[in-house]
């Protein structure tokens, strides 16, 4: 047994090892991953390993490292993007060298600009169906990586196809027993670095529905209400849901409220709408904490209506209510007033100047009367001329 042992290495890879990545193998440029090299049969646990790039470019910190347990890489660069493999040495035989592992693939993200994700028919798939999952972006991109730490333990490459000055690639999942639910993005990249991706696209949630009953939902104070007044749609069931999801129909998103016990032995949530400007269509699910993406049946649709028109106490946005002065009116008024504090201003510097310079003159040496008025002879000069 120990000659088999020591023969392994040179076997052919049959003892292979294994590298593994954490948190993830997709990491934001900038970011920190830890590598860890291992037997896969659970037999050694290699205190020492080397790590090598497929792509042999240069990677100063791995150059001839020998590295213990496991090694934190970051923060990474586009340089890092790339293929790895690792080599453990043997508790038993610390020179002797396993074969390498399998590659894993580090992929860097935040190079280019996002792509965008979204689901034909739509992100809520009813169970037994199949779902489209549809990447695309301005820029082209000749791969597309699909992510789902849910359904994927890699992302999933997909090839881009030109598509109206940019690129998409489509992916089809369905129907069950396959389950697509979970929270996706997609990255995209270009075929000189194909590990180097783009910024990731928004979060697009897979819902699976059917998977329980359906609640009910009812209106208080009921489906036709005045425009203006405030609804209330209460989604109810027998079962212990944890959450509740509101959905209005032509819009793409969902309003959840966390479940609560009633006075009736139901679990149930109200959402509040607020004072009412227009109708729709709602229908409800319950889901499970444990279970976030996958809902029941939805409720049966309940239609709202409004009628009327809106209470004189909420004014439209054209018509300000008697609180509100016209904005023409109050923009005249501004401006009045500032030309008055002006004027003030300049007024009471005018006169604070003219009583400086009055001042300044009471002080200064009596001149002469003829130099004062030299218009004016004197007095000596008048008495001269009398007969």
């Amino acid at each position: 047994f120990f000659l088999v042992q020591r023969a392994c290495p040179y076997m052919g890879g049959q003892d292979k090892n294994f590298l593994s990545v954490r948190p993830s193998a997709v990491v934001p440029k900038g970011g920190n991953v830890t590598l860890r090299c291992y037997y896969r049969g659970g037999l050694y646990n290699f205190t020492n390993f080397t790590l090598y790039k497929d792509d042999r470019s240069h990677v100063p910190i791995l150059h001839g490292r020998i590295f213990q347990e496991s090694f934190l890489m970051g923060p990474v660069t586009p340089a890092h993007a790339g293929t790895y493999r690792c080599r453990g040495s043997y508790p038993h035989s610390p020179t002797e060298w396993s074969a390498l592992s399998d590659p894993l693939a580090i992929m860097v993200t935040g190079v280019h600009k996002k792509p965008s994700l979204r689901a034909l028919p739509g992100p809520l798939v009813k169970s037994g169906e199949t779902v489209i999952l549809q990447c695309s972006s301005d820029t082209v991109f000749e791969h597309f990586f699909l992510h789902s730490e849910v359904t994927f333990e890699e992302p999933l490459h997909l090839v881009g196809e030109l598509h109206g000055g940019g690129s998409q690639a489509n992916y089809s999942i369905g129907p069950m027993p396959s389950d697509p639910s979970g929270s996706y993005r997609c990255y995209g990249s270009v075929t000189h670095s194909p590990y180097v991706l783009s910024a990731p696209s928004d979060p697009l949630d897979i819902v699976i529905t059917g998977i329980y009953e359906k609640p009910s939902l009812s209106a208080q104070p009921g489906p036709t209400v005045q425009a203006g007044e405030n609804v209330i749609l209460s989604c109810s069931s027998e079962s212990s849901f944890d959450m509740y999801h509101l959905s209005r129909e032509g819009e793409a998103h969902e309003l959840s409220l966390p479940a609560v016990p009633s006075v009736n032995g139901t679990f149930q949530a109200d959402f509040a709408l607020g004072p009412a400007t227009h109708g729709g269509t709602y229908r409800c699910f319950g889901s499970f904490r444990t279970t976030p993406y996958e809902w029941s049946d939805p409720s049966d649709p309940l239609p709202v209506s409004v009628t009327g028109n809106p209470s004189r106490s909420w004014p439209s946005p054209t018509e300000p209510s008697s609180k509100t002065s016209n904005p023409r009116h109050l923009h005249v008024l501004i401006g009045t007033s500032v030309v008055m504090i002006l004027f003030t201003i300049f007024f009471f510097l005018l006169h604070r100047w003219c009583s400086n310079k009055r001042v300044s003159l009471t002080k200064q040496r009596p001149l002469p009367d003829s130099e004062l008025y030299p218009h004016v002879p004197a007095a000596t000069d008048i008495q001269e001329k009398v007969p």
